[in-house]
Protein backbone atom coordinates (compact mmCIF):
# COMPACT_ATOMS: atom_id res chain seq x y z
CA UNK A 1 0.00 0.00 0.00
CA UNK A 2 2.38 2.48 1.18
CA UNK A 3 4.81 1.65 -2.41
CA UNK A 4 1.44 2.87 -4.11
CA UNK A 5 1.52 6.24 -2.02
CA UNK A 6 5.24 6.56 -2.61
CA UNK A 7 4.70 5.89 -6.57
CA UNK A 8 1.74 8.52 -6.51
CA UNK A 9 3.82 11.21 -4.96
CA UNK A 10 6.71 10.59 -7.20
CA UNK A 11 4.54 10.47 -10.65
CA UNK A 12 2.65 14.23 -8.94
CA UNK A 13 5.40 16.00 -7.28
CA UNK A 14 6.33 19.16 -8.27
CA UNK A 15 10.35 19.92 -7.31
CA UNK A 16 11.31 23.20 -6.75
CA UNK A 17 14.29 25.81 -5.34
CA UNK A 18 12.84 29.12 -6.72
CA UNK A 19 10.08 30.97 -6.49
CA UNK A 20 9.87 30.28 -10.39
CA UNK A 21 9.29 27.04 -9.60
CA UNK A 22 6.42 27.93 -7.48
CA UNK A 23 4.43 29.59 -10.49
CA UNK A 24 2.55 26.54 -11.26
CA UNK A 25 1.33 27.08 -7.27
CA UNK A 26 0.52 30.51 -7.45
CA UNK A 27 -1.56 30.26 -10.44
CA UNK A 28 -3.56 27.99 -8.44
CA UNK A 29 -4.06 30.30 -5.33
CA UNK A 30 -4.01 33.47 -7.08
CA UNK A 31 -7.74 34.13 -7.55
CA UNK A 32 -8.93 32.74 -3.92
CA UNK A 33 -10.44 35.10 -1.59
CA UNK A 34 -8.20 33.83 1.34
CA UNK A 35 -4.86 31.32 1.27
CA UNK A 36 -3.69 29.72 4.11
CA UNK A 37 -0.06 28.90 4.63
CA UNK A 38 0.61 26.33 7.60
CA UNK A 39 3.79 24.86 9.68
CA UNK A 40 4.65 21.83 11.14
CA UNK A 41 5.39 23.36 13.76
CA UNK A 42 6.69 27.30 15.30
CA UNK A 43 10.29 27.28 14.96
CA UNK A 44 11.13 26.05 11.66
CA UNK A 45 13.00 28.71 9.37
CA UNK A 46 11.89 26.68 5.96
CA UNK A 47 8.62 27.58 7.17
CA UNK A 48 8.48 30.75 7.59
CA UNK A 49 10.70 31.79 4.86
CA UNK A 50 9.02 30.21 2.19
CA UNK A 51 5.74 31.09 3.46
CA UNK A 52 6.68 34.66 3.13
CA UNK A 53 7.95 33.98 -0.74
CA UNK A 54 4.81 33.09 -1.80
CA UNK A 55 2.76 35.85 0.71
CA UNK A 56 5.52 38.73 -1.13
CA UNK A 57 3.64 37.05 -4.56
CA UNK A 58 0.39 37.35 -3.52
CA UNK A 59 0.41 40.38 -2.31
CA UNK A 60 3.08 42.10 -4.68
CA UNK A 61 1.63 40.70 -7.99
CA UNK A 62 -2.35 39.55 -7.21
CA UNK A 63 -4.07 42.19 -5.23
CA UNK A 64 -3.56 40.16 -1.46
CA UNK A 65 -4.72 43.02 1.01
CA UNK A 66 -2.62 41.67 4.21
CA UNK A 67 -1.10 38.65 6.24
CA UNK A 68 -3.05 37.40 9.52
CA UNK A 69 -0.83 35.31 11.73
CA UNK A 70 -1.38 33.07 14.95
CA UNK A 71 -0.32 36.06 17.32
CA UNK A 72 -1.29 38.23 19.79
CA UNK A 73 -3.19 41.44 18.33
CA UNK A 74 -1.80 44.17 19.99
CA UNK A 75 2.32 43.70 18.90
CA UNK A 76 1.23 42.63 15.09
CA UNK A 77 -0.97 45.82 15.28
CA UNK A 78 2.03 47.84 16.56
CA UNK A 79 4.24 46.24 13.72
CA UNK A 80 1.25 46.97 11.20
CA UNK A 81 1.34 50.34 11.81
CA UNK A 82 4.83 50.40 11.10
CA UNK A 83 5.27 48.37 8.53
CA UNK A 84 2.25 50.92 6.86
CA UNK A 85 4.40 53.96 7.81
CA UNK A 86 2.18 55.80 9.31
CA UNK A 87 3.15 58.49 10.81
CA UNK A 88 2.99 58.16 14.11
CA UNK A 89 4.34 55.10 14.35
CA UNK A 90 7.84 53.94 15.49
CA UNK A 91 10.38 54.20 12.74
CA UNK A 92 12.79 51.75 13.96
CA UNK A 93 12.27 47.94 13.35
CA UNK A 94 14.47 46.73 15.99
CA UNK A 95 12.16 48.65 18.83
CA UNK A 96 8.79 47.51 17.23
CA UNK A 97 10.42 43.80 17.45
CA UNK A 98 10.62 44.22 21.29
CA UNK A 99 6.27 44.56 21.47
CA UNK A 100 6.84 40.64 20.92
CA UNK A 101 7.09 39.74 24.53
CA UNK A 102 4.84 37.24 25.72
CA UNK A 103 6.13 33.33 25.49
CA UNK A 104 6.59 31.93 23.25
CA UNK A 105 8.10 35.15 21.91
CA UNK A 106 10.29 33.46 18.93
CA UNK A 107 6.99 33.35 16.92
CA UNK A 108 7.22 36.28 15.79
CA UNK A 109 10.59 37.70 17.40
CA UNK A 110 12.93 36.29 14.94
CA UNK A 111 14.96 37.19 12.04
CA UNK A 112 12.89 35.68 9.25
CA UNK A 113 9.70 37.77 10.56
CA UNK A 114 12.27 40.72 10.54
CA UNK A 115 13.59 40.62 7.40
CA UNK A 116 9.75 39.83 5.87
CA UNK A 117 8.43 43.40 7.91
CA UNK A 118 11.99 45.25 6.65
CA UNK A 119 10.16 44.02 2.59
CA UNK A 120 6.91 45.17 3.37
CA UNK A 121 7.58 48.36 4.86
CA UNK A 122 9.83 49.32 1.38
CA UNK A 123 7.23 47.28 -0.23
CA UNK A 124 3.96 50.19 1.14
CA UNK A 125 6.27 53.07 1.29
CA UNK A 126 5.31 54.51 -2.15
CA UNK A 127 1.95 53.23 -1.70
CA UNK A 128 -1.66 55.18 -1.14
CA UNK A 129 -2.26 54.87 2.69
CA UNK A 130 -6.06 52.64 1.67
CA UNK A 131 -3.33 50.03 -0.69
CA UNK A 132 -1.08 48.94 1.89
CA UNK A 133 -0.56 45.84 2.98
CA UNK A 134 -0.81 44.93 6.50
CA UNK A 135 -0.17 42.77 9.35
CA UNK A 136 -1.96 41.28 11.91
CA UNK A 137 -2.45 38.92 15.05
CA UNK A 138 -5.55 36.52 15.23
CA UNK A 139 -4.99 35.58 18.52
CA UNK A 140 -7.37 35.23 21.65
CA UNK A 141 -4.32 35.39 24.79
CA UNK A 142 -3.67 39.32 24.93
CA UNK A 143 -5.74 40.02 27.88
CA UNK A 144 -3.09 42.34 29.85
CA UNK A 145 -1.79 43.90 26.54
CA UNK A 146 -5.18 44.57 24.71
CA UNK A 147 -6.24 45.98 28.16
CA UNK A 148 -3.46 47.94 28.05
CA UNK A 149 -3.89 49.53 24.27
CA UNK A 150 -7.33 50.02 24.86
CA UNK A 151 -6.63 52.67 27.81
CA UNK A 152 -4.06 54.54 25.75
CA UNK A 153 -6.83 54.65 22.92
CA UNK A 154 -9.87 56.00 25.25
CA UNK A 155 -7.91 57.87 27.53
CA UNK A 156 -7.40 60.30 24.32
CA UNK A 157 -10.43 59.20 22.06
CA UNK A 158 -13.27 58.43 24.31
CA UNK A 159 -13.40 59.43 28.31
CA UNK A 160 -16.59 57.69 29.28
CA UNK A 161 -15.60 54.66 27.69
CA UNK A 162 -12.01 55.14 29.37
CA UNK A 163 -14.02 55.36 32.64
CA UNK A 164 -15.56 51.84 32.06
CA UNK A 165 -11.89 50.28 31.31
CA UNK A 166 -10.18 51.32 34.61
CA UNK A 167 -12.71 49.91 36.43
CA UNK A 168 -12.64 46.59 34.25
CA UNK A 169 -8.69 47.25 34.56
CA UNK A 170 -9.22 47.56 38.57
CA UNK A 171 -10.82 44.31 38.41
CA UNK A 172 -8.30 42.16 36.36
CA UNK A 173 -5.36 44.15 38.39
CA UNK A 174 -5.44 41.53 40.89
CA UNK A 175 -4.30 38.80 38.75
CA UNK A 176 -1.92 40.29 36.41
CA UNK A 177 0.78 37.85 34.97
CA UNK A 178 1.13 34.79 34.32
CA UNK A 179 -0.51 34.49 31.13
CA UNK A 180 -3.71 34.18 32.60
CA UNK A 181 -3.46 31.60 34.84
CA UNK A 182 -3.70 33.45 38.23
CA UNK A 183 -7.19 34.64 37.12
CA UNK A 184 -8.33 31.47 35.45
CA UNK A 185 -7.52 29.60 39.31
CA UNK A 186 -9.04 32.58 41.05
CA UNK A 187 -12.49 32.14 39.05
CA UNK A 188 -13.03 28.51 40.53
CA UNK A 189 -14.20 30.66 43.35
CA UNK A 190 -16.01 33.53 41.37
CA UNK A 191 -17.14 32.25 38.44
CA UNK A 192 -18.56 35.24 36.78
CA UNK A 193 -14.83 37.15 37.31
CA UNK A 194 -14.66 40.22 35.27
CA UNK A 195 -16.74 39.07 33.08
CA UNK A 196 -19.28 41.71 33.37
CA UNK A 197 -17.10 44.37 33.35
CA UNK A 198 -15.44 44.13 30.01
CA UNK A 199 -18.92 42.80 28.38
CA UNK A 200 -19.89 46.56 29.86
CA UNK A 201 -16.76 48.18 28.06
CA UNK A 202 -17.41 46.44 24.58
CA UNK A 203 -20.69 47.36 24.87
CA UNK A 204 -19.82 50.79 25.25
CA UNK A 205 -17.15 50.71 22.92
CA UNK A 206 -19.37 49.56 19.85
CA UNK A 207 -22.05 52.50 20.97
CA UNK A 208 -19.31 54.96 20.61
CA UNK A 209 -17.41 53.71 17.63
CA UNK A 210 -19.01 55.79 15.12
CA UNK A 211 -17.55 58.64 16.48
CA UNK A 212 -13.76 58.17 16.90
CA UNK A 213 -12.99 59.84 13.37
CA UNK A 214 -9.21 60.57 14.03
CA UNK A 215 -8.23 57.39 13.02
CA UNK A 216 -10.25 54.88 10.97
CA UNK A 217 -7.86 51.79 11.47
CA UNK A 218 -7.01 53.04 15.07
CA UNK A 219 -10.75 52.90 15.79
CA UNK A 220 -11.00 49.37 14.29
CA UNK A 221 -8.14 48.32 16.85
CA UNK A 222 -9.73 49.42 19.75
CA UNK A 223 -13.45 47.51 18.76
CA UNK A 224 -10.92 44.50 18.30
CA UNK A 225 -8.57 44.84 20.98
CA UNK A 226 -12.21 45.20 23.25
CA UNK A 227 -13.42 41.65 21.89
CA UNK A 228 -10.14 39.97 22.29
CA UNK A 229 -10.35 41.34 26.20
CA UNK A 230 -14.03 40.07 26.33
CA UNK A 231 -13.16 36.48 24.73
CA UNK A 232 -9.77 36.24 26.77
CA UNK A 233 -11.61 36.61 29.70
CA UNK A 234 -13.69 34.17 28.86
CA UNK A 235 -11.30 31.78 27.76
CA UNK A 236 -9.25 31.81 30.75
CA UNK A 237 -12.75 31.43 32.66
CA UNK A 238 -13.00 27.80 30.56
CA UNK A 239 -9.62 26.46 31.22
CA UNK A 240 -9.95 26.70 34.66
CA UNK A 241 -12.36 24.31 34.70
CA UNK A 242 -10.18 22.16 32.21
CA UNK A 243 -12.18 21.93 29.27
CA UNK A 244 -11.66 20.90 25.45
CA UNK A 245 -13.86 23.69 24.58
CA UNK A 246 -10.85 26.79 24.30
CA UNK A 247 -9.88 25.23 21.72
CA UNK A 248 -13.01 25.72 19.55
CA UNK A 249 -13.21 28.83 21.58
CA UNK A 250 -9.88 30.34 20.30
CA UNK A 251 -10.24 28.98 16.71
CA UNK A 252 -13.70 30.84 16.65
CA UNK A 253 -12.42 33.65 17.86
CA UNK A 254 -9.32 33.81 14.88
CA UNK A 255 -12.18 33.30 12.38
CA UNK A 256 -14.08 35.89 13.76
CA UNK A 257 -11.31 38.15 13.41
CA UNK A 258 -9.97 37.20 10.13
CA UNK A 259 -13.67 37.88 9.02
CA UNK A 260 -14.11 41.42 10.33
CA UNK A 261 -10.47 41.77 8.70
CA UNK A 262 -11.81 40.79 5.50
CA UNK A 263 -14.89 43.23 6.12
CA UNK A 264 -12.54 46.14 6.93
CA UNK A 265 -10.55 46.46 3.79
CA UNK A 266 -13.10 45.84 2.10
CA UNK A 267 -15.92 43.55 -0.38
CA UNK A 268 -13.08 42.35 -2.97
CA UNK A 269 -10.44 42.11 -0.16
CA UNK A 270 -8.28 38.73 -0.12
CA UNK A 271 -6.12 37.77 2.72
CA UNK A 272 -3.44 35.27 3.74
CA UNK A 273 -3.25 33.36 7.10
CA UNK A 274 -0.09 31.82 8.87
CA UNK A 275 -0.43 29.65 11.39
CA UNK A 276 0.45 25.98 12.62
CA UNK A 277 -1.04 23.16 10.44
CA UNK A 278 -3.23 22.26 13.30
CA UNK A 279 -5.13 25.46 12.65
CA UNK A 280 -5.01 25.62 8.84
CA UNK A 281 -5.54 22.13 8.19
CA UNK A 282 -9.52 21.26 8.05
CA UNK A 283 -9.95 19.50 11.41
CA UNK A 284 -12.83 16.96 10.14
CA UNK A 285 -10.34 15.06 8.39
CA UNK A 286 -8.58 14.51 11.17
CA UNK A 287 -8.64 12.78 14.64
CA UNK A 288 -9.30 16.06 16.17
CA UNK A 289 -12.99 15.92 14.26
CA UNK A 290 -13.51 12.60 16.36
CA UNK A 291 -13.65 14.90 19.75
CA UNK A 292 -15.84 17.69 18.23
CA UNK A 293 -12.87 20.12 17.56
CA UNK A 294 -12.92 21.86 14.57
CA UNK A 295 -9.98 24.83 13.46
CA UNK A 296 -9.47 27.60 11.06
CA UNK A 297 -9.25 26.10 8.09
CA UNK A 298 -12.53 24.14 8.65
CA UNK A 299 -14.53 27.14 9.73
CA UNK A 300 -13.02 29.04 6.54
CA UNK A 301 -14.01 26.65 4.32
CA UNK A 302 -17.62 26.76 5.60
CA UNK A 303 -17.68 30.27 5.56
CA UNK A 304 -16.04 31.36 2.36
CA UNK A 305 -16.86 28.12 0.70
CA UNK A 306 -13.83 25.79 -0.76
CA UNK A 307 -13.31 26.79 -3.67
CA UNK A 308 -12.58 30.45 -2.66
CA UNK A 309 -10.49 29.11 0.27
CA UNK A 310 -6.95 27.79 -0.01
CA UNK A 311 -5.29 25.58 2.87
CA UNK A 312 -1.21 24.70 2.32
CA UNK A 313 0.05 22.62 4.78
CA UNK A 314 4.15 22.73 5.18
CA UNK A 315 6.26 19.97 6.43
CA UNK A 316 9.76 18.21 6.88
CA UNK A 317 11.21 14.43 7.58
CA UNK A 318 13.93 15.48 9.21
CA UNK A 319 16.80 18.54 10.88
CA UNK A 320 16.97 20.89 13.88
CA UNK A 321 13.65 22.98 15.42
CA UNK A 322 13.71 26.02 17.63
CA UNK A 323 11.04 24.98 20.62
CA UNK A 324 11.22 24.92 24.75
CA UNK A 325 11.00 21.76 27.18
CA UNK A 326 8.67 23.23 29.12
CA UNK A 327 6.13 26.45 28.81
CA UNK A 328 7.84 29.05 29.39
CA UNK A 329 11.08 27.73 29.84
CA UNK A 330 14.24 29.58 27.50
CA UNK A 331 14.01 28.41 23.38
CA UNK A 332 16.05 25.86 22.36
CA UNK A 333 17.52 24.60 19.02
CA UNK A 334 16.71 20.89 19.27
CA UNK A 335 16.96 17.73 16.74
CA UNK A 336 14.20 17.01 14.64
CA UNK A 337 14.90 13.35 14.37
CA UNK A 338 13.65 11.62 10.90
CA UNK A 339 10.00 10.60 11.13
CA UNK A 340 8.74 7.03 12.14
CA UNK A 341 8.19 4.66 8.96
CA UNK A 342 4.85 4.78 7.21
CA UNK A 343 4.30 8.62 8.91
CA UNK A 344 3.31 10.88 6.01
CA UNK A 345 6.64 12.67 6.40
CA UNK A 346 8.46 9.27 5.92
CA UNK A 347 6.25 8.81 2.91
CA UNK A 348 7.04 12.23 1.45
CA UNK A 349 10.97 11.61 2.63
CA UNK A 350 11.25 8.69 -0.27
CA UNK A 351 9.03 10.01 -2.72
CA UNK A 352 11.96 13.23 -3.18
CA UNK A 353 13.74 15.87 -1.50
CA UNK A 354 12.09 19.44 -1.61
CA UNK A 355 8.59 19.44 -3.62
CA UNK A 356 4.61 20.57 -3.41
CA UNK A 357 1.40 18.72 -4.70
CA UNK A 358 -1.79 19.50 -5.37
CA UNK A 359 -4.00 17.87 -3.40
CA UNK A 360 -6.85 17.21 -5.89
CA UNK A 361 -3.91 14.52 -7.61
CA UNK A 362 -3.82 12.51 -4.39
CA UNK A 363 -7.78 11.73 -4.28
CA UNK A 364 -7.60 8.88 -6.86
CA UNK A 365 -5.43 6.92 -4.70
CA UNK A 366 -7.59 4.61 -2.26
CA UNK A 367 -4.43 4.43 -0.29
CA UNK A 368 -4.50 7.74 0.95
CA UNK A 369 -8.54 7.91 1.42
CA UNK A 370 -7.05 7.07 5.27
CA UNK A 371 -5.87 8.40 8.00
CA UNK A 372 -1.67 8.56 8.11
CA UNK A 373 0.38 10.05 11.25
CA UNK A 374 1.37 13.31 10.49
CA UNK A 375 3.76 15.82 12.36
CA UNK A 376 2.89 18.10 14.21
CA UNK A 377 5.50 20.17 16.77
CA UNK A 378 4.54 22.50 19.57
CA UNK A 379 6.36 25.48 21.07
CA UNK A 380 7.04 22.58 24.05
CA UNK A 381 9.02 20.00 22.68
CA UNK A 382 10.66 16.80 23.14
CA UNK A 383 12.76 15.03 20.70
CA UNK A 384 12.34 11.59 22.59
CA UNK A 385 8.80 11.78 23.29
CA UNK A 386 7.94 12.81 19.57
CA UNK A 387 7.02 9.28 18.14
CA UNK A 388 4.24 9.17 21.20
CA UNK A 389 2.37 12.44 20.96
CA UNK A 390 3.57 14.74 17.66
CA UNK A 391 1.40 12.97 15.17
CA UNK A 392 -2.00 13.74 13.76
CA UNK A 393 -4.09 11.13 12.17
CA UNK A 394 -5.02 12.64 8.90
CA UNK A 395 -6.31 12.30 5.41
CA UNK A 396 -3.88 14.34 3.35
CA UNK A 397 -5.79 14.83 0.32
CA UNK A 398 -8.87 16.46 1.94
CA UNK A 399 -7.29 18.35 5.13
CA UNK A 400 -5.05 20.06 2.68
CA UNK A 401 -5.53 21.63 -1.21
CA UNK A 402 -1.62 21.88 -1.28
CA UNK A 403 1.16 20.35 0.59
CA UNK A 404 4.73 21.65 0.69
CA UNK A 405 7.18 19.17 1.80
CA UNK A 406 11.43 19.98 2.96
CA UNK A 407 13.41 16.65 3.40
CA UNK A 408 15.38 18.69 5.71
CA UNK A 409 15.14 21.60 7.82
CA UNK A 410 16.70 24.14 9.95
CA UNK A 411 15.61 25.60 12.95
CA UNK A 412 14.38 29.26 12.96
CA UNK A 413 17.00 31.88 13.73
CA UNK A 414 15.11 33.75 17.28
CA UNK A 415 15.53 37.73 17.70
CA UNK A 416 17.12 38.13 21.86
CA UNK A 417 14.12 40.86 22.58
CA UNK A 418 16.20 41.46 25.85
CA UNK A 419 19.19 43.67 24.39
CA UNK A 420 19.15 46.33 21.96
CA UNK A 421 18.97 45.68 18.59
CA UNK A 422 21.57 47.29 15.84
CA UNK A 423 20.33 45.70 12.18
CA UNK A 424 20.43 42.67 10.71
CA UNK A 425 23.31 40.77 10.96
CA UNK A 426 25.79 40.63 8.25
CA UNK A 427 25.97 36.80 8.36
CA UNK A 428 22.58 36.55 7.79
CA UNK A 429 22.50 33.64 5.12
CA UNK A 430 19.23 32.94 4.94
CA UNK A 431 16.83 35.64 3.49
CA UNK A 432 13.34 35.78 2.61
Amino acid sequence: MNDSIITTLQHHKNDFKNTDDLQPLIEEIKDKRIVMIGEASHGTHEYYKWRAKISKILMGEHGFDFVAVEGDWPPCYELNRHVKNYEDAEVATPKVFRQFGRWPSWMWANWEVYEWAEWLREFNKDLPLNERKGFYGLDVYSLWESLEAIMDYLKKEDHSAFEIATTAMRCFEPFRGGDGQKYALSTRLVPKGCSDEVSQLLSEIRRNAPNYNSDREHAFSAQQNAIVIKNAEKYYRIMASGSDSTWNMRDKHMMDTLNRLMEFHGKASKGIVWAHNTHIGDASFTDMGDKGLYNLGELGRQEYGKDTVSLIGLGSYHGSVLAGRSWGSVAEKMYLPPAPENSWEDLCHQAGDQFYINCEDLKLSSALQRRIPHRAVGVVYNPKLERYGNYVPTVIPERYDHFLFFNETQALHQIDISVELAKTPETFPFGV
